[in-house]
């Protein structure tokens, strides 16, 4: 039981000794105290810095430590240290009293700073609270917290932190904002002060672990530095009104952690800027990084730099729905989010986002990673608040553009990157590049929105373009990619490209949603209608889809169309794959409501359809089928696949098909239970379907023979020049003669056996022809003389021409 009571005792104590300002008497740092109130005084002076040296800096809650500049009422910068060794607990207030200027701060402790939920600063300038080991000038001089140094007082600009292998780390404590959201920007509620600076300053923590537990910094219209960071040095410019803070030359880094609905806002009439550089930053618990331009300037930007990863996960410690880092514009320009890390992970509402609400253009983003996961939605708000990367007009202003750039890419249960217009500004383009794999699918269960990739329109905003560039897109279980217009506006043109693959399989187990690729134009259930304030029907016209890829499957219901719910036309649709393979209800399509239907137009090597699959293009109401166009060498449709251009009260569309082999398919009036081409109009007129196979055919070459066939006997001559004599001999093989009169003859073929090598030269050959002076005689029979030689034996040659029919022509003949 005593020592249930001593032990609090003893830490009160502990506390009431660390809550004091005690000088280390190094550089005429003179404290003077009443009760919890410290006034500072003196120091050294060097142009327009002043130095003070304490042992102890602390300030208790509702306490006060005061640098009072009556003797030195022309500087611009304090810089303090503290080099006992203790911990700073500052839970009062630190100002600056009869300065003649806006005056800056450095409070530096190696040891660590903690600022609880009452400190607050008052002192008209910049103010950067850092556990750094020194603090290094233009000069090339020091001011150390080492009391083994000489202090190196300089009256140059500080250039850089230096920070030790250890530094402490940096804790803001309060109790959390109160942030409202609604259809504005965020507003502030009932949010405390907080730890702050003037309008313009720059409010910087850098140590090596910064902790913002519910803690609040504000900076109006200024720039806010949280730097995480150790071994080696920070570099500072203090050039412009927004201090820069520079990391390049590190390599070792801390976290950041933001929990129990943490603020970190530089909104103002002109936004600031906020950065967060370290190891790991995580983003939770309701907590928000924060800029609302409320001016009609350009917006600073919030740019986080994490060398492991950035989280974002959990709802807020009194109710707020959602981790935010988030940059709102009104009449000027919204802020750019820019954010680079090797992971980034979105949990349960986790959003990154920018929007515009007036005039102005909403902000970028750019997030760049090498593993991208965004999952889940919020437990407080299921129904409306996902994890979700996005870019939003609700005004008149344009939305920004996404782009998102990564190794690997997955988004489920509800997970979305997207541009979005609630107003009659048009949203921002969307690009997403993954060079391995993007995998998505799922939705959230209670709006059942889906996993997605794009860009949607719910007014009479236009809708921006949507790219996905990757080697291997999987969208299953209910995701979609796509470009969509709900209202009035027309949808963009999106752009698929993946090298290896394309898979869209299956439908969502909770809304029965098939899985999709599409450039639509969509009707929303009434509830949302209602709470969008949308037209039964969208009127605006749905974009054209393009996709290119080696192989594309689309399988189990899922779907890859261009369509419009609406009265406007439903744009083209275009796939350029080496295979295109739809299985178990995998369909391709192009429709419409009433306006006019899309065309198809399939380039391939191989087209399969199975289990009834459909390539289809219809029109409802009046309006006109669209066209099917399909190249492709075979195409194969089996168990009730269709290819249907049809239409109800307009005119059928048109189907051309070029191939050089059709399997399984064939052209009918009307779908049946077979495998169906077919291009009617129920009440129309039909459109027409045109096939063109360029098969081989078994009967080409082949020439018909004549049905009169020829007497050959008539082609032969009567006689040949000279009648007397002649002769007709087959000789027939070996050397036995027709009859026993005639010398012995061979039909044994001449062949020449003498070693031609001997005959041969390297040397170019070239044909010589020289005429001959002789006239040549032709041979009519040969014959062995005595002497065993072969002699050539020739009639007289005739002193007349020929009849047009010769012995040499009837040879031929034969």
């Amino acid at each position: 039981m005593t020592s249930g009571i001593v032990l609090p005792a003893i830490l009160l104590w502990s506390s009431c000794a660390n809550a004091q300002v005690t000088s280390d008497g190094t550089i005429n740092t003179i404290v003077n105290q009443n009760g919890n109130n410290f006034t500072i005084l003196n120091g050294i002076g060097k142009g327009n810095n002043l130095f003070h040296s304490f042992s102890n800096l602390s300030v208790p809650t509702g306490g006060s430590a005061s640098f009072d500049l009556t003797n030195t009422p022309n500087i611009t910068t304090i810089f303090s240290r503290v080099t006992g060794g203790n911990v700073s607990n500052i839970d009062g207030l630190i100002r600056t009293l009869n300065s003649s200027n806006p005056v800056s701060l450095f409070l530096m402790n190696p040891a660590g700073i903690v600022f609880g939920k009452n400190a607050r600063l008052d002192i008209g300038g910049s103010f950067v609270g850092t556990t750094a080991n020194s603090i290094k000038f233009s000069d090339g001089l020091e001011f150390s917290a080492n009391l083994a140094a000489t202090p190196l007082l300089s009256m140059s600009v500080p250039i850089g932190l230096q920070m030790g292998q250890t530094p402490g780390m940096i804790t803001v404590q309060n109790t959390g904002h109160r942030l409202i959201e609604g259809n504005a920007p965020l507003q502030m509620g009932t949010t405390p002060n907080g730890l702050g600076v003037a309008p313009g300053k720059t409010l910087a923590l850098v140590g090596e672990d910064i902790i913002l537990e519910g803690g609040i910094l504000t900076v109006p219209s200024g720039h806010l530095e949280l730097g995480s960071a150790r071994a080696g040095t920070v570099n500072l410019s203090t050039a412009s009104p927004h201090w820069n803070f520079d990391y390049g030359t590190l390599q070792q880094y801390g976290d950041i952690q933001f929990s129990r609905q943490a603020l970190a806002d530089a909104s103002g009439a002109t936004a600031g800027s906020i950065h967060l550089q370290g190891r790991n930053i995580n983003v939770n618990e309701g907590s928000v990084a924060l800029l609302t331009n409320q001016g009609n300037q350009v917006s600073g930007d919030i740019t986080v730099n994490a060398s492991e990863s950035l989280s974002m996960q959990g709802v807020g410690t009194y109710g707020f729905a959602q981790s935010l880092l988030v940059t709102n514009a009104i009449a000027g320009a919204g802020g750019n989010v820019l954010i680079t890390a090797p992971q980034v992970l979105l949990e349960d509402g986790g959003k990154i986002t920018t929007r515009t609400y007036g005039s102005g253009m909403a902000g970028n983003i750019s997030v760049a990673a090498n593993s991208i996961q965004l999952t889940g939605f919020s437990s407080v708000q299921p129904a409306t608040t996902r994890s979700e990367i996005t870019s939003q007009t609700l005004g008149v202003g344009q939305g920004g553009n996404v782009q998102v750039t990564t190794q690997q890419l997955r988004l489920q249960e509800g997970g979305s990157i997207t541009g979005g217009s609630q107003g009659t500004g048009a949203t921002g383009n969307v690009r997403v590049n993954a060079s391995e794999f993007i995998e998505l699918g799922g939705e959230t269960p209670i709006s059942f929105s889906a996993t997605f990739i794009g860009a949607v329109s719910v007014n009479r905003g236009n809708v921006g373009n949507v790219t996905v560039n990757t080697p291997r897109l999987s969208v299953r279980n209910g995701g979609g990619v796509g470009a969509t217009t709900l209202g009035q506006g027309n949808a963009g043109t999106l752009l698929v490209n993946a090298w290896e693959q394309i898979s869209v399989s299956g439908v969502s187990a909770a809304s029965g949603k098939p899985s999709q690729i599409g450039a639509s134009a969509t009707v929303l259930p009434l509830v949302f209608q209602k709470a969008f304030g949308l037209l039964a029907l969208p009127t605006g016209d749905s974009g054209d889809l393009i996709i290119n890829t080696p192989r594309l499957e689309i399988t189990d219901g899922g779907v890859v169309r261009v369509n419009n719910q609406g009265v406007g036309n439903a744009g083209n649709l275009y796939i350029n794959a080496d295979t295109i393979a739809l299985d178990r209800s995998g369909t391709i399509s192009a429709s419409t409501n009433s306006g006019t239907g899309g065309a198809i137009n399939l380039q391939s090597n191989t087209l399969i359809l199975r289990h009834g699959s459909n390539i289809i293009a219809t029109a409802g109401g009046t309006g006109n089928g669209g066209n099917i166009t399909i190249n492709s060498p075979i195409i194969l449709g089996l168990e009730n696949s269709d290819i249907v251009a049809n239409a109800f009260q307009g005119k059928g569309g048109n189907i051309n098909i070029t191939t050089q082999g059709i399997f399984g398919l064939k052209y009918r009036n009307q779908l049946t239970p077979e495998n169906d081409i077919t291009a009617s109009s129920q009440f129309g007129v039909n459109g027409t379907v045109d096939i063109n196979n360029f098969g081989v055919d078994p009967s080409s070459g082949l020439v018909e023979l004549p049905v009169n066939l020829v007497d050959s006997s008539k082609l032969i001559t009567t006689g040949c020049s000279n009648n007397t004599g002649s002769s007709f001999v087959a000789t027939g093989r070996g050397g036995v003669p027709q009859n026993p009169t005639q010398e012995i003859g061979s039909d044994r073929t001449w062949s020449d056996i003498r070693d031609l090598s001997t005959y041969r030269k390297t040397g170019e050959v070239k044909a010589q022809i020289t005429p001959s002076p002789e006239v040549l005689v032709q041979a009519t029979s040969w014959r062995r003389n005595a002497q065993g030689k072969i002699e050539l034996v020739a009639d007289k040659s005739p002193t007349y021409l020929q009849q047009p029919l010769t012995c040499a022509d009837v040879t031929k003949i034969f």
